[in-house]
């Protein structure tokens, strides 16, 4: 929270618009408003006001870049205040003013692009936002808010993953048009947790199918953005995954998926009320303490199912 005063002619010039237009002055007021709050966080900030000498300010006001965002009240034009001279370390300048703002402005177009993206027509898209925002959307901006989903998912897709310690991997299937029809298509994914036990979805990938040189390039690239450290990954069985990692994570251990395990031996399962009997056996030898009592529970399942259904046993 600023110390500093507020200029009481900007205060002034707020108050006399809106006592001369009343409600149609709202949007200019504001704009006065918040501009002068972002100059009193730039002073706040440096330490030092506009020409103030002071032996501890952090750095120098820079003049002004102009940014406009859409509101309720309308499209308001702003000065935003810019900082230079900063010692190293120190963070860069953005008036929280305008943050919140800017953060609004961005995640409507997105939401916009997301509408769009998902087949909702222009026409709709611009009744939507009408309805919930007081903005009229023309088709040009429907397609600039579309490009601009394009390029954050493209940032996301590029960016630098780090060091990762596992790595799950797998693919849902989607209906998609191609070539004029309309085909399932792989989409391949892979989440990682991080050295600090978090987990992130690292990439996901578009492909016609998960033979081996769909994965394979998958997780090439998930390679060249810089994914290292990996102590163990889990996936399915599938014969191209399999293969993919073989060729480039050759030493890097693999677990079977749990839960992939689970629907493959629910489909041997001779009767239905007997699924949730299996499910508990099998996850009581997943949750046991070490692999000696592991293999003694694994046993015993076995020799359980063994008349029951032979197929399930094996």
């Amino acid at each position: 929270m600023t110390n500093r005063t507020p200029d009481p002619t900007t205060i002034s010039m707020a108050l006399e618009l809106l006592t001369s237009n009343g409600m149609e002055a709202v949007g200019e007021a504001v704009q006065i408003l918040i501009n002068e709050a972002m100059q009193l966080e730039r002073s706040d900030f440096l330490a030092a006001g506009p020409h103030e000498r002071n032996a501890g300010r952090r750095g120098y006001a820079n003049g002004f870049r102009d940014k406009r965002l859409k509101s309720k009240l309308g499209e308001l034009d702003f000065k935003v205040p810019r900082v230079r001279g900063l010692q190293d370390g120190d963070e860069g300048f953005y008036p929280s003013a305008l943050e919140r703002g800017v953060r609004s402005e961005k995640a409507l177009k997105l939401a916009i692009a997301e509408m769009y993206v998902q087949g909702v027509s222009t026409r709709k898209v611009a009744a939507i936002t009408k309805e919930l925002c007081g903005l009229d959307i023309t088709s040009s901006q429907v397609s600039r808010a579309a490009k601009l989903l394009d390029e954050e998912i493209d940032a996301w897709r590029t960016r630098t993953i780090g060091e990762h310690r596992y790595l799950i991997l797998d693919a849902r299937y989607e209906k998609v048009r191609h070539g004029g029809s309309v085909v399932d298509c792989a989409v391949l994914m892979a989440v990682g947790v991080g050295v600090d036990g978090k987990r992130r979805v690292l990439g996901v990938s578009a492909a016609l199918s998960e033979a081996e040189v769909h994965w394979h390039e998958f997780l090439e690239a998930l390679s060249r953005r810089g994914l290292h450290g990996v102590q163990a990954i889990t996936s399915d069985a599938h014969t191209g995954l399999r293969a993919a990692l073989r060729s480039v994570f050759p030493s890097v251990p693999r677990q079977r998926c749990q839960f992939h395990l689970q629907q493959y031996a629910q489909a041997y399962v001779p009767q239905v009320g007997m699924r949730k009997e299996v499910a508990a056996d099998i996850r009581s030898v997943f949750a046991a303490p070490n692999r000696l009592e592991a293999d003694r529970l694994l046993g015993k399942l076995v020799e359980k199912y063994r008349t029951k259904d032979p197929r399930l046993a094996t």
